[in-house]
């Protein structure tokens, strides 16, 4: 048995989920609409959830096309397709929180990637640092979150503070949000990684897919 299904222009990965816990997700930027609502017709026929992600509307009318019941979730740029029902522990709850009412895009990525895994996820956004008493006024469910997932552009130094308030892991997400020193999320991504505050990790600039997934496999662990 080879473990995936070979389509000429793609090889599906159907072992993932044994391998890594969770189905292989569809990267969308760079294949044709055709192609991709051509994967997803095939994992389709398997029973795990599918997650498409950077996905366009146009790349949404396509897989539409060939599996109906599929979303779209315009503002994460995410198609999902829902095949298990997965019930969240209630008592271990991801937090995303945004910097900025512009990062919810990523931040979105994030939250419906880790709600799809199984998990429960809240969501406080536009507490950026700019005006820190509204973090400060969110400060239970700060502490009250198992992992937390920090979208931030500019300077990022929303994670920072973040990563000094609370004794969980703390995934810190570079926006491209910022004028133009900010570098299309450069600054942001340097100031996270040069983060003082321990506990802090970083994935790549505007990867929510990335966070999500780390964030629900810390979750998980016991």
């Amino acid at each position: 048995m080879s473990g995936f299904d070979e389509l000429g222009f793609a090889k599906i990965d159907n072992h993932r989920p044994v391998r890594r816990g969770f189905p292989e997700a569809v990267f969308c930027e760079g294949k044709t609409p055709d192609q991709v609502a051509q994967i997803v017709q095939k994992m389709n026929e398997g029973e795990r959830n599918i997650l498409a992600t950077r996905a366009s509307r146009q790349t949404f009318d396509a897989v539409q096309k060939l599996t109906p019941e599929a979303e779209y979730h315009e503002s994460a740029r995410l198609i999902v397709v829902r095949k298990e029902t997965i019930e969240p522990d209630p008592d271990r709850v991801i937090l995303v929180v945004t910097a900025g009412t512009s990062d919810i895009p990523v931040a979105e990525e994030a939250a419906i990637t880790a709600e799809l895994m199984g998990h429960k996820v809240d969501r406080v956004f536009d507490v950026g640092v700019a005006g820190i008493h509204r973090l400060f006024a969110q400060h239970e469910k700060l502490s009250q979150a198992n992992v937390l997932v920090v979208c931030a552009g500019m300077e990022g130094a929303l994670a920072s503070v973040v990563g000094g308030l609370v004794s969980k892991p703390v995934i810190a997400v570079p926006t491209s949000v910022g004028y133009g020193a900010s570098f299309n999320g450069i600054a942001a991504l340097l100031g996270m990684l040069n983060s003082c505050a321990a506990g802090v990790s970083v994935v790549n600039i505007d990867n929510g897919f990335g966070a999500g997934r780390l964030a629900g496999m810390i979750n998980s662990m016991r």
